[in-house]
């Protein structure tokens, strides 16, 4: 570790640190979650906005840019070709902002040392954080072996389209990092599976509707079911209250839990839960199934629909696919994980969206097959979305141990390389892998912060923040990372 350059670095970071932060809030100002769209904006309005003012905001610091027809773009300061260039990527696109927040999701707010806002830590903090490490080791006059170009997608939440047509249509660089994970160095990703589970039959007249969650990587912390007949009068006799005349407007919430009149005898059962990422879902409260376990825990359905609906409770009972007969775990990259994340009806019809995560020695074909087997004995049907198989960057590269043994130097630690559930960008590349800039340890003011309530302030939660202090010293990390892979003569 040059101590020396660290130190250049991190006065160079810090005369910058406000033109950071205000550059951050130009992005979470727009709301860029990805949504189909036409050609001239592929992931909707949002996200090519987003792409625009990246590359708007680069090219005012000097950077050359380009925009590969809205799904992609980059930017860098050096010409040269792409065997001799290290890739920074990042994402524009975000989670839908959900609801439960306490400050506004796309007006972003800077209190005490948080950024809080949709995207502020996953990723257009680090999006904007790596076009700087690249400024700073130029100004700095830094010699570098090889050329750094960023890239920027604009689909990454929904399911990486952008990078399929990148990689279809243009060349990759020789070696790459995706700035959005944990420190130090993630060397694989499990493998994903994207799938809808849906009844054989319809459900009974007297359940109008049932819905939750807005996106597969993302535990839903809001679900709904809209009652009619005698379904909704057991709805409103077990979970409604002395206040709650068939005239009310609405009942109080108790546990998370609402029953509102709507008029002509229909009812609506909100249950709320506790959002986080799909790929880390130990600590959530899934809402649909919160929602499906307290009514026929209440004995709200009728027997028919009690016989449709188990099926998808029982499914959806554990996060780790045991109900469902694919429970898996490997030595390399733990337990399979496993979630219905989106509910929703059509002419009766019940469908439960799962995000699956499953471990590097796993297959798809074995899981698809259980998944099969669970639906054939329970009146559903299973459809494949989506698959992307595990990604694994050689551990034997020599990049893992000098990035790692990097980190350590900096934070006094003894962090290992790792294997992870979280998606990103390196499954999609060649010669990829992930290195920060989240997962540092937490100081005594994170861990004694009050701005945000239980379950708020992480990625894909309420109130998303960026720990500033955290984040300025991971960029001071990754700018000496780059620096360090000057001792490769080959990527």
């Amino acid at each position: 570790m040059d101590r020396k350059l660290y130190e250049r670095i991190d006065r160079w970071m810090e005369a910058h640190r406000d033109a950071i932060i205000q550059d951050i809030c130009r992005l979470v100002r727009i709301p860029s979650v990805s949504e189909p769209g036409g050609a001239d904006a592929p992931f909707g309005q949002g996200c090519r906005d987003a792409l625009e003012e990246m590359l708007r905001l680069g090219a005012e610091y000097g950077f050359h840019t380009h925009n590969y027809e809205n799904h992609v773009g980059a930017l860098w300061l050096e010409d040269g070709p792409m065997d001799n260039t290290i890739g920074f990527w990042n994402h524009l696109d975000v989670v839908p902002a959900g609801g439960n927040w306490a400050y506004p999701p796309f007006e972003p707010v800077v209190k005490q040392s948080w950024l809080i806002g949709r995207g502020a830590q996953d990723n257009k903090g680090p999006a904007v954080g790596m076009l700087y490490v690249m400024r700073c080791l130029k100004e700095l006059g830094v010699p570098l072996k090889h050329r750094l170009c960023l890239f920027v997608g604009c689909d990454e939440e929904r399911g990486m389209e952008d990078l399929e047509y990148y990689t279809a249509h243009y060349e990759t660089p020789a070696l790459s990092m995706i700035a959005d994970s944990g420190f130090p160095v993630c060397y694989g990703e499990k493998g994903i599976i994207e799938g809808n589970m849906t009844a054989k039959r319809p459900l009974s007249s007297d359940v109008e509707d049932i819905r939750g969650g807005t996106v597969s990587n993302m535990i839903p912390d809001l679900a709904q079911a809209t009652l009619r007949g005698e379904t909704a009068r057991r709805a409103m006799k077990v979970l409604g209250s002395e206040e709650t005349s068939p005239h009310a407007a609405c009942a109080e919430e108790t546990d998370g839990v609402q029953i509102r009149t709507n008029g002509g005898g229909s009812v609506t059962v909100t249950v709320r839960g506790t959002a986080r990422h799909s790929a880390f879902p130990e600590g959530s409260v899934n809402a649909i199934q919160k929602l499906l376990a307290l009514l026929a825990e209440k004995g709200v359905w009728s027997d028919a629909d009690e016989a449709v609906l188990r099926g998808f409770q029982e499914a959806n009972s554990d996060y780790y696919g045991e109900a469902l007969g694919i429970a898996f775990e490997d030595a390399v990259s733990g337990k399979l994980t496993c979630a219905g994340t989106v509910a929703s009806m059509n002419e009766g019809i019940l469908t439960l969206h799962f995000n699956i995560r499953y471990s590097i020695t796993e297959t798809q074909e074995h899981i698809l097959e259980g998944l099969q087997a669970f639906c054939e004995t329970h009146q559903c049907a299973f459809q494949l979305l989506r698959g992307s198989g595990p990604s694994y960057f050689n551990r034997s590269h020599p990049a893992v141990d000098l990035l790692t043994s990097l980190y350590n130097a900096v934070m006094g630690t003894e962090a290992e390389p790792f294997v992870m559930g979280g998606g990103t960008y390196a499954r999609k590349l060649p010669n990829a892998f992930a290195y920060g800039i989240g997962g540092m340890p937490k100081t005594e003011e994170q861990k004694e912060c009050t701005l945000f309530a239980p379950q708020h302030g992480d990625a894909h939660q309420p109130d998303e923040g960026l720990y500033l202090p955290s984040f300025m010293k991971a960029l001071k990390i990754y700018a000496l990372a780059v620096t360090e892979l000057n001792q490769l003569e080959r990527l």
